[in-house]
């Protein structure tokens, strides 16, 4: 597959991320997250807000008309949609991450990705890399996809059955993880447009947290794609490096928004509680006080790992692959700590629905899911440390 560097780039107005925009969308998101939450209908709104903000066209190379995304950048943003409502903010990375693996290991068709970035001033255009299968469980661990694709005179045809499809029924690209039906398999992406004939989305998804992010199964019968749209030799690219690592971390900054939103609520109750038999605020208390602090200290160890390790991408320093792996779960471990220390120290109202506090703890725990999980990352680290 070629990719021509002639054509004119597509006119991309600026992105303003600075706090200030962050923050006007971030209010933005939560205004419709409890909502979101207890419909679980697919966000549109505030997936719009994203769109409308400019953040669905982060990522996209200059080649393109669009602007290099920087590892603290990536984290800043998407701590702040996390903030506000973190399925939205999860559809949201996972079209930014296929944006930024273009610009840095180009493989869509070129004619295809410019489509996709014109579009993209218009409307909200969403992708996602759909992977994971019920009988196989999540594909980093190894094991052939039961999707299938088979060659045809004009191009290919598609047939299986994926699950966790997060944006399902907003894709405009559905990157199909598949294997070829030969002696010897081969596997890729198949890029097969959202409204292609032979796509039923089967609305499973009816989960304990991100209720909102339509991670649906899809069911692909005999759909037909280009044969410009699947590539296996592709299947073998390496998407592990440094520099997409950084925008990657941003998945897992999401989940720092959530933290953050789980204190705000905290120190509001605590600034607001006056018991009876107390007389004041309980955030007068040394007991709260203290919680307060671990909460504190908590946020702390997930900002600055995450921040100072996206420093030092953007710097362009080498990082031991160890260190980079084990940055996900000791963030997810330290936000977890921070909702489930509030939810303790506030009792029941912690755990009511009216009250946000309970879905942050729902929300945070869906951290713990996203690859690399913390068995495989600490696997990793502990053979490279091992020299295994």
């Amino acid at each position: 597959m070629t990719f021509s560097r002639d054509a004119e780039p597509t006119s991309i107005p600026p992105v303003d991320i600075s706090d200030d925009a962050l923050e006007a969308v971030r209010s933005q998101l939560a205004g419709t997250a409890e909502e979101n939450d207890r419909t679980a209908q697919f966000p549109w709104k505030g997936l719009q807000v994203v769109h409308d903000a400019g953040l669905l066209r982060l990522g996209i190379a200059p080649r393109y008309g669009g602007a290099d995304l920087s590892a603290v950048d990536s984290i800043r943003v998407f701590s702040a949609l996390g903030q506000g409502d973190p399925s939205v903010a999860l559809i949201t990375a996972m079209t930014v991450f296929q944006h930024a693996l273009q610009s840095k290991s180009p493989w869509w068709p070129e004619e295809l990705y410019r489509k996709f970035v014109r579009d993209s001033l218009e409307r909200p255009v969403l992708a996602n890399a759909i992977r994971a299968e019920h009988e196989l469980g999540a594909p980093v661990r190894g094991g052939l996809p039961a999707t299938t694709i088979r060659r045809t005179a004009s191009g290919w045809v598609l047939n299986g059955h994926k699950g966790y499809a997060t944006g399902s029924e907003g894709l405009s690209y559905h990157l199909v993880w598949a294997a070829t039906e030969e002696a010897e398999p081969r596997v890729g992406h198949a890029i097969v447009p959202g409204d292609s004939p032979g796509i039923r989305i089967v609305r499973t998804w009816d989960h304990f947290g991100l209720r909102a992010s339509s991670t649906h199964d899809a069911i692909y019968t005999d759909v037909e794609i280009p044969a410009e749209n699947f590539e296996p030799a592709l299947a073998s690219e390496q998407r592990g490096d440094a520099a997409f690592a950084g925008v990657a971390l941003g998945g897992a900054a999401l989940y720092l928004g959530v933290a953050r939103a789980a204190r705000d609520f905290f120190v509001r109750f605590a600034q607001e509680r006056v018991p009876t038999g107390l007389g004041r605020p309980i955030a007068t208390t040394e007991r709260i006080q203290s919680v307060a602090g671990e909460i504190e200290a908590q946020l702390l160890l997930a900002e600055e790992l995450a921040f100072g390790l996206g420093r030092r991408i953007d710097a362009g320093e080498s990082i031991p692959p160890q260190r980079l792996v084990l940055a996900k779960p000791l963030i997810a471990r330290a936000v977890v700590t921070v909702v489930q220390t509030a939810v303790a120290a506030i009792g029941n109202p912690g755990l009511t629905r009216n009250n946000p506090l309970e879905r942050h703890l729902r929300d945070v725990l869906c951290v713990r899911v996203h690859p690399p999980q913390e068995d495989t990352a600490l696997l990793v680290a502990g053979r490279r440390a091992l020299g295994v």
